[in-house]
């Protein structure tokens, strides 16, 4: 069984004006990205200019959002940019995924500045440009409607950039922050590559940073960016298939037996680690010498947040070493989608057997948040939202 999986090369990084090109090349017709982007209430302060571009022989679209004269770039707090969202009328996937770009730059910026998301108020990024590149963004993607989504080393650039913070190395700030843990390239050209807003976009789209195995590419968009490198400023993007299989994953494990810390700690410190990157984090009860209880707590993460994993492991336990070996797994496809029901939206894993049948089952947080908002016990939220589930999904 095949699945429907768009592709990012980021060889030259990514910004806003080039993904929303790339989606344009791809397929998504410009007529509805306008159509749809019309619905916000700032629609009177831009246009959205499409036409064909160029960058050193490689062609595609360029998409540039001109602002209308006399408008200014005001600071929007996260819940203003959330609440122009909501009132635009997107399909609640679309209202989700872009509200979910902007959480991304929020608490980036947060943690930067140590402070609180809601007390973040947007610079560049709350003005009425990017907020029409990131709804673009999740009006396209939504468009179409990819099952798995990919990409591969993300260049962010070199030199200096100015922003918010002053002039600083690249990548800004923001970028870094968005991408720890994601592979990335330094120097690959003169300037800022990647922005905080196509780091936002890549965050909350992309399933895997790696190339797809096996895919077939149906379609392939280049979007074309404003700038000039030493190689051509676009972003590519390809949409095609990826079949259905099992899939394989390396990664490490990281053990550690501890005996002299409260039972209480290990919970903050399980969040901490599943934040910072860690693929899987459990605890195992052991005996250790003297036949002392103890807990061997296990991580696993993939190499590039190795590091990461491991300040976030020293600072918040009471170990003083580690062991590190080498994992293979084997795992069903899987991809996540968000159901509307009566209760609310829930998001579903989905996973793709070896036959082609799917099984599905509902995040667990998202029903018990429903069951306390609509003044329900936890098993009754469950059946009933898991029998709108059944009957959208089918069989």
């Amino acid at each position: 069984m095949s699945q429907r999986a768009l592709f990012y090369e980021c060889f030259a990084g990514i910004a806003g004006d080039m993904h929303l090109g790339a989606l344009i090349d791809v397929g998504v017709p410009a007529a509805y990205l306008k159509a749809e982007l019309d619905k916000l209430e700032l629609a009177d302060e831009f246009e959205l200019v499409v036409e064909p571009g160029k960058k050193m022989g490689i062609t595609g679209t360029q998409a540039t959002v001109r602002l209308r004269d006399g408008i200014d770039r005001p600071h929007r707090h996260l819940s203003t940019i959330k609440g122009i969202l909501d009132r635009a009328g997107f399909a609640p996937k679309v209202c989700e995924r872009a509200g979910a770009m902007f959480e991304s730059i929020a608490v980036a910026e947060a943690k930067i500045h140590g402070t609180t998301v809601e007390a973040i108020h947007f610079h560049e990024v709350g003005a009425t440009d990017s907020i029409v590149d990131i709804a673009g963004a999740a009006i396209g993607l939504d468009y179409l409607d990819a099952d798995r989504v990919f990409c591969g080393p993300v260049e962010l650039g070199s030199g200096m950039v100015r922003c918010e913070h002053g002039v600083m190395p690249v990548p800004a700030p923001a970028t870094a922050e968005i991408l720890k843990g994601a592979p990335c390239r330094y120097g690959g050209v003169d300037g800022e590559a990647t922005t905080p807003t196509g780091a936002a976009i890549l965050d909350c789209a992309v399933d895997q940073f790696d190339a797809p195995t096996g895919f077939k590419a149906t379609t392939i968009g280049y979007g074309v960016g404003m700038k000039d490198f030493r190689v051509p400023n676009v972003l590519r993007l390809s949409l095609g298939e990826v079949t259905a299989r099992i899939e394989a994953e390396t990664n490490l494990e990281v053990q550690c037996n501890i005996d002299d810390m409260t039972p209480e700690a290990f919970q903050p410190l399980m969040d901490a680690l599943f934040a910072t990157g860690a693929r899987d984090v459990f605890l195992t009860p052991i005996v250790m010498k003297k036949a002392r209880p103890g807990t061997r707590l296990s991580v696993l993460v993939d190499e590039a947040r190795l590091d990461a994993v491991l300040d976030e492991l020293f600072a918040g336990s009471t170990t003083i070493g580690v062991r590190l070996h080498e994992v293979a797994k084997r795992m069903l496809p899987r991809r996540e989608r968000t159901v509307d029901t009566t209760l609310g939206p829930v998001r579903v894993k989905v996973v793709t057997l070896p036959t082609g049948a799917t099984r599905w089952k509902s995040e667990h947080d998202d029903v018990a948040a429903l069951a306390v908002r609509n003044g329900l016990d936890y098993l009754s939220a469950k059946s009933a939202v898991d029998r709108e589930i059944d009957k959208a999904l089918g069989p």
